[in-house]
């Protein structure tokens, strides 16, 4: 007996330390555990991310004890060096240090560094600026040149009352976000931007097929307006319009988390999709019109996409604001969360869900505009001083100068020598009518080389007017969607 014990002790004992394996779990799974961890585990947690490609949570800690805590709950634990706290730190010294037109930051918790993106304008002097500022940062900043630069375009025509359908206005083209119901009456969500530039919308350019009015609309700050159809019997569908003749049924709104699989649906790109990266981005459009609280993606958009949704599955995500890049060399595209509107706005969507199904949102995502104690991808929001991100100005003709798209991590850009343009007439949203528009590009030529007056103004509408051509301009004012 006693050699029996023997044997069996050793083996009793290794069963004991055996550590446990990461258990497999779905995107909503991930987001309340990795929400609870971060509550539970407090400054030893330096923020989290669903990974996809394996359906586990990623939980970044400072220290054994902690990671241990997070493989007994199922999640995968990595020990890391920076903490949320310092990589916040280092957010504040790039917004103080580096404020240059066509550059974002985010807190990457992939990488447990502060994500630094510069667009095509960044040479020269500015991308001088911005090693002074990052080099001395070595371990806790990556920094990465992107094609394109930060900006609004013009595009053509569609028309339709489902998520994702054009919508015409005041001169502009939008995208339709979500139907939804307020107090029983059919209405549909768009991005602010838009709701700012026209007060009614119709399906169609000429104005024929009347839909209905602006009864609230946020932007800056936020980027959403909620328009009421005209009605009231409306039997406005919760559905997206997927471009093949499908459409995707809406049942419910979510908050968004790092590594959420996301697809996109606007009037001038179609059906697209990616992956969220990052949130509670702070993204600066210049002229003061500065955004708090967005999804940042690496779905591409263009313009007269502004407004339209963003799903996964059966749920509403987000509305499109803006970015940089095209659908022909990808960009980053920012997303007006859609729990946020129905909150604010008293709507509901889908089954009558007006706060959101629990898909990983600002708190489960790690991220806060002020920043979240579980990092996540800090957006760097307005205690966090922001990311610089005004864009820079590119080609007058193709939407004016620039820029404002801010990556992750929040975007506030484009300083006062840097930034906002002034050239002859604000146009949509306070952008430039007679050339620079979003993102400090300078329109008489900005000392960091602004784009020239004669661009496009916010919604990139030609200065000369988009009705001068006898065509709508794309309101994409927000950058870009």
């Amino acid at each position: 007996m006693l050699g029996a014990a023997a044997i069996l002790l050793p083996n009793a004992n290794a069963s004991s330390d055996r550590t446990p394996s990461p258990r497999s779990m779905t995107l909503q799974q991930a987001a309340r555990l990795g929400s609870t961890l971060a509550t539970d585990l407090g400054e030893d947690a330096a923020g989290w991310y669903f990974d996809g490609s394996e359906d586990r949570l990623v939980v970044n800690v400072l220290d054994k004890q902690a990671a241990q805590e997070v493989r007994e709950r199922g999640g995968v634990a990595r020990i890391v060096e920076n903490s949320t706290a310092e990589l916040k730190s280092v957010t504040r010294t790039l917004s103080t240090k580096a404020s240059v037109p066509g550059t974002a930051w985010s807190i990457d918790p992939r990488t447990n560094k502060v994500a630094v993106v510069a667009d095509s304008t960044v040479t020269g002097a500015k991308m001088a600026r911005l090693n002074r500022a990052t080099d001395p940062l070595s371990g806790m900043v990556s920094v990465r040149k992107v094609a394109g630069a930060f900006k609004p375009f013009a595009a053509g025509d569609a028309a339709g009352v489902d998520g994702g359908d054009a919508i015409f206005g005041g001169g502009v083209r939008c995208s339709l976000g979500f139907n939804v119901t307020v107090d029983g009456a059919p209405g549909f969500l768009t991005a602010g931007h838009c709701g700012n530039a026209a007060k009614t919308w119709t399906a169609d350019q000429a104005g024929n097929t009347a839909l209905g009015s602006v009864v609230d609309s946020k932007f800056p700050v936020s980027d959403f307006s909620l328009v009421k159809y005209d009605d009231a019997k409306t039997a406005a569908s919760s559905t997206v319009d997927l471009k093949d003749g499908n459409t995707q049924e809406i049942t419910e709104a979510a908050e968004a988390s790092v590594g959420m699989k996301v697809q996109r649906s606007g009037s001038t790109t179609g059906l697209r999709d990616g992956t969220v990266t990052g949130l509670n981005a702070t993204v600066n459009y210049g002229n003061g019109d500065i955004v708090n609280g967005l999804i940042q993606t690496d779905v591409c958009a263009e313009p007269g996409d502004s407004g339209g949704s963003m799903f996964s599955g059966k749920s509403a995500v987000g509305l499109t604001s803006g970015g940089s890049g095209d659908c022909k060399q990808g960009g980053v595209t920012f997303f007006q969360p859609v729990t946020t509107a129905l909150q604010a706005l008293g709507a509901e969507i889908g089954n009558g869900n007006g706060g959101g199904a629990d898909a990983g949102g600002a708190d489960d995502g790690g991220a806060d505009a002020g920043g979240a104690d579980d990092g996540g991808a800090d957006a760097g929001g307005a205690d966090d001083g922001g990311a610089a991100a005004g864009g820079a100005a590119g080609g007058a003709d193709d939407g004016g100068a620039a820029a404002g798209g801010a990556d992750v991590g929040g975007a506030a850009a484009g300083g006062a020598d840097d930034g906002g343009a002034d050239a002859g007439g604000a146009a949509v949203g306070g952008a430039d009518a007679g050339g620079a528009a979003v993102g400090g590009a300078d329109a008489g030529g900005a000392d960091d080389g602004g784009a020239d007056a004669g661009g496009a103004d916010y919604g990139g509408a030609d200065a000369a007017g988009a009705a001068a051509s006898g065509g709508s301009a794309d309101h994409n004012g927000a950058g870009q969607g």
